[in-house]
């Protein structure tokens, strides 16, 4: 199938194995301006989804072999496919068809017989929806945002940045649609810590030199965590702190060993100074940032790297 140019209109795929049905909503879609796709069977709708990524899907509840509701949980299992809305089209309006609807996806439900006019009300509002997500979601990626959406329910992750697949990948060895474990736990002690009033731990994973961070941005009223990860390694940190305190090298570096906890024997060691020489450092550095002590000088390098 040739590809679909998204920058024409927006795109609408419609599975239905009634061709009555499918004439009267391409009709209604084509004259509304919106790019059209069909599907008769499940097998089909999987794969025509896959390949163009629709803005929207009607989806036929009830079809021969593979019926809507597993098309729409193996939407929904699919990374690349499960944020695309889904717009159950059904004749039963039993509470019970309603639920397993939503229960696999869906995202709204219209009955038939169809009624173009209604359908068409149902496609903008999802339409729009869709479009703002994809347009905050393109805005992340862009600024090199490394950012993921974590389902509270069952630790899935919704969607991510490209970034942040990246770290996952470099810190993880994970399946790309469930987050991993030690994501899971963090996010659940940072949940914690907020609920007690406590600031939470930043670190994620550790590798070597490198550090994976991770933040809470905010909890969306969908139940979902979003979480900014940002990679942190000795040579980037030093480079913050020469940035934001105007610092020479040596004592970015003096500085940036005592946030990590140690003495000036210690640092003396790292560096191949004297302790009597990393002393003298830390006395520029207590002037550059206008601290009297070790601590107060730790806490606010620690401040300014977590910003950076």
């Amino acid at each position: 199938m040739p590809p679909v140019d998204r920058a024409i209109s927006d795109i609408v795929l419609i599975v239905d194995d009634v061709p009555e049905n499918l004439s009267l909503l391409h009709d209604a879609l084509d004259e509304t301006g919106y790019t059209v796709l069909v599907a008769t069977n499940g097998e089909s709708a999987l794969q025509r989804a896959r390949q163009s990524l629709p803005d929207v899907i009607l989806l036929d509840a009830m079809m021969p072999g593979m019926d809507g509701f597993e098309v729409a949980r193996r939407l929904k299992a699919d990374f690349s496919t499960q944020h695309i809305p889904i717009v159950f089209m059904t004749g039963l309006t039993e509470t019970e068809h309603v639920v397993a609807a939503f229960a696999a996806g869906g995202a709204d439900y219209v009955t038939k017989p169809i009624r173009p006019a209604e359908v068409l009300a149902r496609i903008a509002a999802h339409m729009a929806n869709a479009r703002h997500m994809k347009q905050a979601r393109s805005a992340l990626d862009a600024f090199g945002q490394a950012t993921v959406a974590v389902r509270a329910a069952d630790g899935r992750l919704v969607w991510q940045t490209p970034l942040a697949r990246q770290l996952l990948a470099d810190f993880f060895a994970n399946p790309e649609h469930v987050a991993p474990e030690p994501l899971l736990n963090w996010i659940a002690a940072a949940h914690r810590a907020r609920a007690e009033g406590r600031e939470p731990a930043g670190l994620l994973a550790s590798a070597g030199a490198r550090r994976l961070l991770a933040s809470f941005h905010d909890r969306t009223g969908d139940d979902e965590w979003l979480v900014v990860l940002r990679e942190e390694n000795d040579a980037s940190a030093i480079e913050s702190l020469i940035a934001a305190f105007r610092l020479t090298q040596r004592e970015a570096e003096v500085l940036y060993w005592v946030v990590q906890g140690k003495t000036s024997k210690d640092i003396g060691e790292i560096l191949g100074s004297s302790p009597r020489t990393v002393n003298k450092h830390l006395e520029h550095v207590f002037e550059k940032l206008g601290v009297e002590t070790r601590t107060a000088a730790a806490n606010l390098a620690l401040s300014r790297m977590r910003g950076a």
